[in-house]
C-alpha cells in the first residue's frame, strides 16, 4: 500500500481488481519458501538408517517406492531425499532391485521451475559435504546443478495441497514446515489426507514445530526427536477425505458393518466428490497425463496392464514404460498428435503383458486448457472388445459352401431335359393342376 500510496484498504483491494499482475506478485510474496539441502541433519540419518531399511523390508521381491513432498518450494528436499535414498540402498546393498520415485509439489509455480532446472548458488557448499557436493551435483555457471542421476528421481508439480488431489500409494510423504502455517483444524484434515495418501507401513515427516495433534489412531512416532511417523492401520477410518473439493469442518466416521443412515450423507460438495471418487476407482479408464516429451507427470485409473516398469535405469518416460504391442502405436498417435496439436485415435491396437493378450483403444489430447495444463498430453486408454475377424475355420466353411453350390449347379446342367439355375437363385417350376 505504501508503495503504490494508497492509505486505505479498499482503496488497495479496488486496486487488486483492477490490476491481476499486483494480485500475482502480492501471491508471491505471501509465500514462505525456507528450505535447504539436508536440514537438520538428525531427521535424515533417522531416514537413512532406519526409515529407508524398514521399507525395503516390506519388500524382500524388490520395488518401485513412492514419495511425496507437498510444500517443496524450490527442491532442496526433495533432492536431499533422492541422494539419501542412494545412500542407504549403497549401504544395505540388497540383492532385489529398489528405486524411488519422489513428487515434489508446490503452489509457487516459479519455485517449481527453480527446483526442475536444479541449479543452485554456490551458498549451498554450506549445506552439502564436498563429497556429496562432488557426487551429487555439476559446476554449473554461477553455482552448482543436480546431477542428471538425482534430477530423474523427481517430478516436479503445481499443486494446491489443499484443494488438489492428493498423490496416493505412498511409501513415505515428507512435509516439513508447512502445517505451521495453517490453522489447526486444516492441520488434522491434511493429516488425515497423509494418511490416505500412505500405503500400509508408511511414514510421515513433519517438521521440528509440528506434530500429528489427536490422530494418535492414524499415526505412532518413531523414538526420537525427528516427528517421523508410522501410518497405523486404524479400525475405523476417517471417510471421506475430501478431495479434491476445499475441506470441510466435520466428516460422519464410517466403520465396520454399520451402513450410513440418510442423515449421515455429506450434502452438496461432498457428496459430489464421494460420487466422483467411486466413479474413477471402478468405472473411468487408465489415464496418464505426460509433458510433450513422453515425461509422465500423473497417473490416474488402473494403468497396469498398459504400463510395466522397463529394466534397467528408472525411468517414467511414457515409451520405456509401455508394453509390447503398445509402444509403437502409442508413439506414432503420440508424436502426431502432438505435431498436428490435435487429438490422436487408435482403435483395438493389441497389448501383451504377463502372457495375455488384450485390446485397447487409444485416444492421445494435447492440452490446451485449462491454463495450468496447457503444452501437456492426455493419454486415455479403454478395454476394446476383441476385433472381428474371419479365421481360418470360417474361411474353410464359407468355401466349402460354395463349393458344394457350384457343384449342385453343374450337375443340373450336366443333366438332360434340365435347364440349370445359378447357384443362391431359387428354380420357378409351374405349378402342378
Amino acid at each position: 500500500m505504501g508503495l503504490h500510496q494508497l492509505a486505505r484498504l479498499a482503496d488497495y483491494l479496488r486496486y487488486l481488481r483492477e490490476n491481476p499482475r499486483e494480485s500475482e506478485l502480492l501471491f508471491n510474496e505471501l509465500l514462505i519458501g525456507v528450505t535447504s539441502f539436508f536440514r537438520d541433519a538428525p531427521v535424515w540419518e533417522q531416514l537413512k538408517n532406519e526409515v529407508i531399511p524398514a521399507l525395503l523390508a516390506r519388500h524382500p521381491d524388490g520395488a518401485v517406492l513412492r514419495a511425496w513432498t507437498p510444500g517443496c518450494s524450490t527442491g532442496e528436499e526433495a533432492y536431499t531425499l533422492a541422494m539419501v535414498f542412494k545412500e542407504a540402498i549403497e549401504e544395505i546393498n540388497p540383492t532385489q532391485r529398489f528405486s524411488l520415485q519422489i513428487f515434489a509439489s508446490d503452489l509457487d509455480k516459479e519455485a517449481i521451475a527453480t527446483g526442475r532446472a536444479g541449479i543452485y548458488t554456490r551458498n549451498i557448499a554450506a549445506e552439502v559435504t564436498e563429497k556429496r557436493l562432488n557426487r551429487y551435483f555439476v559446476e554449473d555457471v554461477g553455482g552448482y546443478r543436480v546431477c542428471n542421476e538425482i534430477r530423474e528421481m523427481v517430478i516436479f508439480a503445481e499443486q494446491n495441497v489443499i484443494a488438489d488431489p492428493p498423490f496416493t500409494k505412498l511409501n513415505l510423504v515428507s512435509c516439513r514446515n508447512l502445517l505451521i502455517y495453517l490453522e489447526s483444524e486444516l492441520q488434522a484434515k491434511l493429516i488425515q489426507l497423509f494418511h490416505y495418501s500412505l500405503n500400509p507401513g508408511g511414514y510421515l515427516v513433519l517438521g521440528s514445530a509440528e506434530s500429528i495433534g489427536t490422530a494418535s489412531n492414524l499415526f505412532s512416532p518413531l523414538d526420537g526427536k525427528s516427528h517421523i511417523c508410522r501410518r497405523l492401520d486404524a479400525p475405523a477410518r476417517v471417510l471421506p477425505v475430501d478431495f479434491p473439493a476445499a475441506f470441510v469442518l466435520s466428516h460422519p466416521r464410517w466403520g465396520g458393518a454399520t451402513s450410513p443412515q440418510q442423515g449421515d450423507i455429506p450434502l452438496g460438495a461432498n457428496l459430489q466428490v464421494l460420487v466422483e471418487k467411486l466413479v474413477l476407482q471402478h468405472y473411468a479408464p487408465a489415464a496418464v497425463l505426460v509433458t510433450d516429451q513422453g515425461d509422465m507427470l500423473y497417473f490416474s485409473g488402473k494403468t497396469g496392464k498398459y504400463l510395466e516398469p522397463a529394466s534397467g535405469k528408472p525411468s517414467l518416460n511414457l515409451f520405456a514404460m509401455a508394453r509390447d504391442g503398445l509402444n509403437q502405436a502409442l508413439s506414432e498417435a503420440f508424436h502426431r498428435a502432438v505435431r498436428e496439436k490435435t487429438a490422436a485415435e487408435l482403435k483395438s491396437v493389441k497389448v501383451t503383458g504377463n502372457g495375455l493378450a488384450h485390446y485397447v483403444n487409444i485416444v492421445v489430447q494435447p492440452l490446451e486448457e485449462p491454463v495450468a495444463l496447457r503444452g501437456m498430453v492426455l493419454i486415455v486408454l479403454t478395454i476394446s472388445p476383441r476385433p472381428v475377424a474371419r479365421n481360418r475355420v470360417e474361411l474353410a466353411i464359407n468355401w466349402s459352401s460354395t463349393v458344394l453350390a457350384w457343384k449342385h449347379w453343374y450337375k443340373n446342367f450336366s443333366s438332360p431335359g434340365k435347364k440349370p439355375s445359378q447357384p443362391g437363385k431359387k428354380c420357378r417350376h409351374p405349378r402342378k393342376n
